[in-house]
C-alpha cells in the first residue's frame, strides 16, 4: 500500500501535470485596494486611476480588487504621499511640489520651457525618474510618474506679459519651482491646493494663478479669471505611489499585475489623456466671452527664459543635497525628453 506521504508526492505531481491549482495558489489571498485622489470624479484622472484598477484586476485574476476615492475624501491633497506610506490608501495620486524641498530631484520636470508635451513627458520623466525614485521616495512603492500639458498663468487683475509684471502680485504656484519663480519675481506665493484656488482668487487672496487649460475650467476657475497667458511655461510633476505592506503582502501574480502596470507605458496612458483635456481647455477659454487670451511674442519669450535661468541653479544646490550630480541628472532628463520627442525648443 502506498504511504500517505507518497500519496501526497504524487498528488502535487499530478497537479503539476494536469495544470490544477496549487494549494499555494488556491490560498492566494484577496485584496481590496483603494486608489485615492484629491480632484474631482469628473476630471480625466478618475478614468486614468479606474483604467489602472481594472487592468491590475484583470491580471491578477481577480484577485486584486479595486475602489476610487475622489476628491479628497481620505484625505487632503497635501497629504497622499504620506497616506499611501502609512496604509490610509494603497495607490495614491501626488503632486511632489506640494511640499517644497521634500523630493527636489523629480522637481527638474518642472523647469520652465524644459517639456513640450504632456504623452511624451509623462514617459520621459518617468523613464528617468525610475532610477532615482527609490531613494527619493522610499517610504513608498513608487508605480508611475507623469505631467499635464505645457500651460502658464492666469491672472484677475491685468495681463502677465514680461516677468517685472509679476512684482507686487499674490500667486498661487502650481508647484515649488512656480514658487520660486513669483518670489524671484517680486511676487508673494499664496499656498494652495488646486481645489481650493478658486476661493481665494473670489476672496482676492490671490491675483492670479498657474495652472492647465483644462482644469481651469474644471474647477471653475476661469470664472473668477480674465487674462491668460498662452505659453509652454511650466508643467507640475505627479506620480502614483504605493503602500510598500500591502504590495510585500502579494504574491508573485499579484506584484507582476502591479508592476507591469507601474512603467513607462503605462506612465503614457495616463499622462496622454490628461494631455488632451487639458489642451482642449484653450478652445474651450477663447469660447467664453470676456476672456483675454494672448500670446507672447520671441522677445518676450526670451524675457521669460532669462527670468528663469536662476531656477536651474536652485534645483542644482537641491539635488548636490541629497547626493545627486545636477549636471548629469539634467542631461539624463534631457535626453530622455529627446527621446520620446518631448523637449521644448
Amino acid at each position: 500500500m502506498m504511504s500517505r506521504f507518497a500519496a501526497c508526492i504524487s498528488a502535487v505531481a499530478l497537479a503539476a501535470l494536469t495544470g490544477a491549482p496549487t494549494a499555494a495558489l488556491a490560498q492566494e489571498k484577496t485584496f481590496e485596494l483603494k486608489l485615492s485622489h484629491w480632484v474631482p470624479a469628473s476630471h480625466p484622472l478618475q478614468k486614468a486611476l479606474e483604467d489602472w484598477g481594472a487592468a491590475v484586476e484583470k491580471e491578477s485574476g481577480g484577485t486584486l480588487h479595486y475602489k476610487v476615492y475622489p476628491a479628497q475624501q481620505l484625505g487632503k491633497a497635501f497629504d497622499h504621499y504620506d497616506m499611501a506610506r502609512d496604509g490610509i490608501a494603497d495607490l495614491t495620486y501626488i503632486n511632489p511640489g506640494y511640499q517644497p524641498g521634500r523630493f527636489p530631484i523629480i522637481a527638474a520636470g518642472e523647469l520652465p520651457f524644459l517639456i513640450s508635451s504632456a504623452k511624451g513627458g509623462s514617459m520621459a520623466l518617468d523613464a528617468w525618474y525610475r532610477k532615482y525614485a527609490v531613494k527619493e521616495m522610499k517610504d513608498v512603492k513608487f508605480c508611475l510618474a507623469f505631467i499635464h500639458a505645457p500651460s502658464s498663468f492666469h491672472s484677475s487683475t491685468k495681463k502677465i506679459v514680461l516677468p517685472e509684471d509679476i512684482k507686487g502680485m499674490k500667486v498661487r504656484p502650481a508647484d515649488a519651482t512656480m514658487a520660486n519663480l513669483v518670489t524671484l519675481l517680486g511676487g508673494t506665493n499664496v499656498q494652495s491646493s488646486a481645489p481650493e484656488v478658486r476661493d481665494i482668487i473670489e476672496r482676492h487672496v490671490a491675483d492670479a494663478v498657474t495652472f492647465p487649460w483644462g482644469s481651469l475650467v474644471l474647477f471653475g476657475i476661469d470664472k473668477v479669471t480674465k487674462y491668460h497667458m498662452e505659453a509652454p511655461l511650466y508643467v507640475t510633476t505627479f506620480a502614483f505611489v504605493l503602500n510598500k505592506d500591502k504590495y510585500n503582502q502579494m504574491s508573485p501574480r499579484q506584484k507582476k499585475a502591479i508592476d507591469d502596470n507601474c512603467n513607462t507605458e503605462a506612465a503614457g496612458r495616463v499622462g496622454g489623456p490628461w494631455g488632451e483635456f487639458e489642451d482642449a481647455g484653450v478652445a474651450k477659454v477663447k469660447a467664453e466671452p470676456g476672456q483675454v487670451v494672448y500670446s507672447l511674442t520671441p522677445e518676450q519669450t526670451a524675457a521669460w527664459k532669462k527670468a528663469s535661468e536662476p531656477l536651474v541653479n536652485s534645483w542644482a544646490e537641491g539635488v548636490k543635497k541629497v547626493g545627486v550630480d545636477p549636471d548629469v541628472a539634467l542631461k539624463s532628463l534631457r535626453a530622455d525628453l529627446g527621446k520620446f520627442n518631448a523637449l521644448a525648443k
